[in-house]
């Protein structure tokens, strides 16, 4: 049965392989993260590691289940299945028997194909020969330069550097099994050998990562990022949404990364292991020492605010320069089992200076205070076809509890509904806490989250949400308790050459009023409606997006873009342009442009004026990439853009980036494309025998057919 099921999705991919068209991941992230609150550093870094996995990929027949849970379109349940799949077959050899996966869509299998392999058996457990290293091991440089056509006020007088900003990386892969790397980045106005950096590069990143020998699953050392639970005590990989949340993005997973991106803030600096115990347990200790930047006191003897922006232009910003020495150390405990999964972490901070990060304002009182610090937590959940319960409990020496519990349960392939509560009180705090708010911080705001999604016909989706928050003490631009209301809907439907989507937002919150007398409410209102078209040479997209707040005063905005990609074999042009018309700052639009290799870039705009790229990729070989991108802002409300040290005494802003990535191997083996195979007509299949006892119902290998070209 199988046998004829595959030869079926075989004969269809033949005969429509030219007419694939679906949203790409780098679209797929892009429309999350404009409805998002979640930090944009965070949410880069995320788009950072997905692109390194759409550059290396990920062997599907050798990667464990916490690598699948990194991907941000799958959930734990699609998860399960994709491993319970792959130990009934045996092993897998083409990326189409994912069809065969129950839980797993179309569209989701076409994603996939983005980031994984059907590599070539290997001898597992085992460290692979420097031999072998040399001879397989992907290696690749990327060098980046942008050049911008203005000057700044700091330019002139103030920063310590020139003007231009630019950034180099070195990364090697073999088989997802050894992984190593070097970062080095310049932002614009920091001195490049010269001064404080003498070696050149104000920012520095090195990292090796080995996976799966013998008893060990994970190793990192130099500079990586952890995430434990659901992030209530310890993640610094990435933060998670709302909208994130119903993509499945939001799933509990315990696991070690490689910091290969160039912010400096979200990372550890030291080893950190994961070691398989046996019967479902692993073990995962972790140490950390770096400097940190941040502000101090008049006699430097305490910390009053912990700095993550990586900006040393100036010089006040140079004597804020890596001036707190910051250690950590702790472990992880974790058991999985037939969907049951438990965790238990704890953790061990100290610095060298004391913390006074609540010293100020009234909102600031129970900021952590002290020199030392521990927090520890148990992380929780169970998994089924349908059913999925997952949360976290955490304390500390706060001497609080804070508590996040999540439950989603699939009515049936089409209607799938989940809520979340968390309570987080204003006394508990962690340093490296990133779980899901309202607030932008696990701390201060208990609050209710419903939502769902529903597939009403085949490539259409309506996904919404309401979600309730409350917060006992002072925020900023709030003097008492106060609550907030956000609602969320959006149907997207995505066809074989049109897409089109439409998502409406509504958020209440309450602010002081002018005089701090009393609170008053503001609603802000968003909206969209976009569609494209896309074919093998040509893509074109429309957009408009609307934005208005009432509340003491009121704030209208919009914004009408469009852009237009024509592809032809080695080379790929991409235009887009957009006007926008906000009152202010408070109706600002949001816009994403994709474009450079791993760049996310997501700008807002406000005031009168247009927006214009024009993007150029050219494949000039198969080891060699180059990109081009001119992107200009001109508003017609002003002829100063910015202030202070980033002042442009002009009403147009100019950019140009150019990007060199020059990847290569030793020896690559030949293999066979699916586009190779459907322009010859027809669809190989090779049945084999098996001899895998765990294989059922007389299951046999065919369509040795790669996914890749679609």
């Amino acid at each position: 049965m199988r046998y004829y099921i595959t030869l079926l999705i075989c004969l269809y991919l033949s005969l429509d392989l030219s007419a694939q068209s679906n949203e790409s991941w780098q679209e797929y992230l892009g429309r999350i993260g404009q409805v998002e609150d979640v930090d944009r550093g965070q949410l880069e870094q995320l788009y950072d590691d997905l692109d390194e996995t759409y550059q290396t990929k990920i062997d599907i027949n050798t990667c464990t289940r916490e690598e699948l849970l990194q991907l941000p379109f799958l959930s734990e349940q699609q998860v399960m299945d994709i491993m319970e799949y792959r130990y009934k077959a045996g092993r897998i050899q083409s990326l189409m028997e994912l069809y065969l996966v129950p839980s797993l869509e179309r569209t989701d299998v076409l994603r996939l194909n983005s980031f994984l392999i059907v590599s070539p058996e290997a001898e597992a457990d085992t460290l692979p020969s420097l031999r072998n290293l040399l001879m397989y091991g992907k290696q690749e440089v990327t060098a980046d330069f942008n050049l911008p056509f203005y000057e700044r006020q700091g330019d002139k007088d103030g920063y310590l550097g020139y003007k231009y900003k630019h950034w180099l990386r070195y990364s090697f892969n073999y088989r997802q099994q050894v992984k190593f790397g070097l970062v080095g980045s310049q932002d614009a106005g920091e001195p490049f050998f010269a001064g404080q950096n003498k070696a050149g590069y104000d920012y520095y990143s090195f990292y090796l990562l080995i996976r799966d020998v013998h008893r060990l699953k994970t190793i990192a050392i130099g500079r990586y990022r952890l995430r434990f639970g659901m992030g209530l005590i310890l993640n610094n990989s990435y933060g998670f949404g709302k909208l994130t949340t119903l993509n499945n993005l939001y799933a509990s997973s315990s696991a070690i990364t490689a910091n290969s991106s160039r912010s400096e803030s979200l990372y550890l600096q030291g080893a950190a292991a994961c070691i398989d115990l046996g019967r479902g347990f692993s073990f995962t200790p972790f140490i950390s020492y770096r400097k940190i930047d941040a502000t101090l006191d008049k006699d430097s003897s305490s910390v009053v605010t912990i700095l993550t922006s990586g900006y040393h232009r100036t010089k006040s910003e140079m004597q804020r320069r890596r001036n707190t020495d910051e250690f950590l150390a702790g472990g992880n405990l974790h058991f999985f089992s037939n969907g049951f999964h438990l965790g238990a972490t704890a953790f061990y901070t100290t610095f060298n200076r004391e913390l006074k990060l609540n010293s100020g304002p009234t909102y600031r009182h129970w900021y952590p205070n002290g020199k030392s610090f521990w927090n520890t937590s148990i992380d929780y959940g169970y998994v089924s076809n349908r059913l999925n319960i997952k949360g976290e409990t955490a304390t500390g020496n706060c001497h609080e509890v804070a508590t996040i519990n999540t439950i989603s349960y699939s009515l049936n392939s089409q209607l799938s509904l989940m809520a979340l509560q968390r309570y987080y009180p204003y006394r508990y705090f962690s340093l490296y806490a990133e779980s899901f708010s309202e607030g932008g911080t696990a701390n201060d705001e208990s609050g209710v989250f419903v939502g769902g999604k529903w597939t009403p016909w085949r490539n259409a989706e309506l996904q919404l949400y309401t979600d309730i928050s409350y917060f006992a003490w002072p925020k900023y631009g709030v003097s008492t308790s106060s609550h907030r209301w956000d609602n969320f809907i959006q149907l997207a439907t995505t066809g074989k050459t049109w897409s089109f989507l439409a998502r409406y937002r509504l958020k209440m919150k309450e602010n002081d009023n002018s005089d701090k007398t009393a609170l008053i409410k503001s609603y802000t209102h968003r909206g969209r409606i976009a569609t494209s078209y896309s074919s093998k040479v040509w893509m074109w997209k429309a957009q408009t997006d609307m934005s208005y707040v009432s509340g003491e005063t009121n704030s209208f905005g919009y914004m009408l873009s469009t852009s237009l990609c024509w592809q032809w074999r080695w080379l790929k042009i991409t235009g887009s342009g957009g006007y926008f018309h906000t009152d202010d700052y408070q109706s600002r639009v949001y816009s994403f442009e994709p474009g450079m290799l791993y760049s996310f870039y997501f700008p807002s705009f406000s005031g009168k004026g247009f927006r214009g790229t024009l993007n150029v990729r050219a494949k000039v070989s198969k080891q060699l990439l180059l990109v081009a991108k001119l992107a200009t802002t001109h508003y017609f409300d002003r002829d100063v853009i910015s202030s202070g040290l980033q002042q442009i005494d002009s009403s147009s802003q100019t950019n140009l980036e150019l990007q060199l990535k020059w990847n290569f191997t030793t020896y690559k083996p030949k293999l066979e494309t699916a586009s190779q195979h459907a322009h010859a007509g027809h669809c190989p299949h090779k049945v084999q025998e098996n001899n895998n006892p765990q294989r059922t119902n007389g299951w046999s290998r065919h369509c040795h057919l790669p996914l890749e070209g679609l």
